[in-house]
């Protein structure tokens, strides 16, 4: 078995050690899509519980803050930005993220917890209106920086 980056020689989880790494611009963003009916994507404007879309940019900003603590081997990153942006089409909410930070390791898991996050609130904010609405795709649409180098979907 190769040898992998998040475990030790005994075969445990472990974090890696980013310390001899230098610190570069990272920037990562990400996707997920919120799939509802057409009455509840009219019914947002009016929304019991308040506006779903302002809430949910306020979570996923505050996930993507979070993510060392949700995710066990991720590293806590000094992040200079972090976007959820929002777009209502037919079929639900189409849910983009972006985060960038300058330090040795990337931002990928951030801007992929922005978009859960700010998706589950979205869930959590129509469940009212609709149980069944349901969230997907959620994935990495791109990155730059580090040793990797670019990658986008």
């Amino acid at each position: 078995m190769s040898q992998l980056s998040h475990y030790n020689d005994a075969g445990e989880a472990r974090m890696v050690d980013v310390s001899a790494k230098s610190e570069t611009r990272r920037t990562a963003r990400a996707h997920a899509f919120v799939k509802m009916s057409r009455e509840v994507l009219d019914a947002l404007p009016k929304n019991p519980k308040g506006d779903p879309l302002g809430v949910a940019r306020v979570a996923g900003i505050l996930a993507a803050k979070q993510t060392a603590q949700l995710i066990p081997m991720c590293h806590s990153l000094p992040l200079s930005r972090v976007d959820v942006d929002f777009v209502i089409e037919d079929g639900g909410i189409r849910i983009t993220t972006l985060a960038i930070t300058t330090a040795p390791t990337g931002v990928e898991m951030e801007a992929l917890t922005a978009a859960s996050v700010a998706a589950l609130t979205v869930y959590d904010m129509t469940k009212a209106l609709d149980k069944r609405i349901e969230i997907q795709d959620i994935y990495l649409l791109e990155k730059t920086g580090g040793k990797s180098g670019d990658f986008r979907r």
